[in-house]
């Protein structure tokens, strides 16, 4: 169960200890100021649209840390029609799925292929981790638009970070330990998981819309070509990943701490911080999505043998963790491309 605590996305809370210094007037007005419940109630005034556009620029500089230790990649889609952006979205989907069954599945399936049961019981587990997908998303967007997000950046991020830790486990323990027959009870385990991740991912919402839909496009190519590479390689060959994923994720999560513990003139630090956090967490990640589809797969053959209940609502958390580090990390990594046009 550690490595689902580790898995926790920290990015918000790093990103909040890494607001600027001249930005603490404005957000502490804001949540002070006598025109507080107009913030959430007349968001049209003009004062709210400058504290709008502030808190905007205030988020989307906390992920602007050390990018100019890193090259920049053109954008192809720029200027170009929907038809060639969504060829070109067509395209990174199909080619991160053939590269990445050539690279990883040399080895296929030597039994004939995914039995019907197995291949239900993934089905219904990918279906739960893009409903889980889909409330986060919409929870996120109707906190974003109520002033959470404006609330949540004048918190003290260490106190951010302890209260998502505290809801987040406290509702995914939960769940886990609720017999999924108990449906009543396990689904409203997992929606209060999913609203916990909500919560903490509603300032991603002050990105724009485009960054925001290409991260999601890249992360859905991304965790969907692993997910067909673990469903058609032969039974078991990644399980073995368990402990040295395990491994790579505490270095990550360790990493991701340096922002908050580390004074800012230890820049070379930080920068090596932020990459192992970045392109490090990718391939952890991407290899826990390699893990999660067979080990998914190996607990349906478990429960079709009767050795343990069939659960795939417990199934699609970790299928769930594994595709908001990647987004977040795609989002940054986005973020700062286009600052760098």
């Amino acid at each position: 169960m550690a490595a689902f605590v580790l898995r926790r996305p920290f990015a918000i809370a790093s990103a909040l200890k890494q607001l600027p210094k001249a930005a603490e007037p404005t957000t502490r007005a804001f949540h002070t100021s006598p025109v507080k419940q107009q913030l959430f109630n007349q968001r049209s005034s003009t004062p709210i649209t400058n504290a709008l556009s502030k808190s905007r620029q205030t988020f989307q500089n906390a992920f602007r840390r050390h990018e100019s230790s890193y090259q920049g990649i053109p954008n192809p889609t720029a200027g170009g029609s929907l038809g060639q952006r969504l060829l070109y979205g067509g395209a990174i989907v199909g080619g991160t799925m053939v590269a990445a069954n050539l690279i990883f599945n040399r080895e296929t399936r030597e039994d004939g292929g995914m039995p019907p049961y197995e291949r239900s019981y993934l089905n219904e587990t990918f279906a739960h981790t893009g409903l889980g997908i889909g409330i986060i998303g919409v929870a996120a967007s109707a906190l974003h638009r109520s002033g959470w997000s404006y609330r949540l950046m004048a918190t003290n991020p260490w106190i951010v970070m302890g209260v998502s830790l505290a809801a987040s486990i406290g509702t995914m323990y939960g769940t886990f330990a609720t017999h999924p027959d108990n449906y009543v009870q396990k689904y409203a385990l997992w929606t209060g998981f999913n609203l916990a991740q909500a919560a903490i991912l509603s300032p991603l919402f002050f990105m724009q819309p485009a960054i925001l839909a290409r991260a999601g496009l890249y992360t859905v190519a991304m965790m969907g070509s692993l997910a067909f590479v673990g469903a058609t390689a032969k039974q078991e060959k990644y399980l073995y990943l368990g402990g040295p994923l395990l491994a790579g994720v505490a270095l990550v999560a360790v990493s991701g701490f340096a922002p908050l513990v580390l004074p800012a003139t230890a820049a070379r630090t930080l920068m090596w911080s932020e990459r192992i956090w970045l392109y490090g967490g990718l391939a952890v990640f991407g290899g826990f999505t390699l893990y999660d589809t067979q080990k998914i797969l190996q607990h349906a053959r478990l429960a079709q043998a009767g050795r343990i209940n069939k659960d795939v609502v417990n199934e699609s958390v970790s299928l769930e963790l594994d595709f908001l580090n990647i987004f977040i990390r795609m989002v940054q990594i986005l973020g700062m491309q286009q600052r760098r046009k």
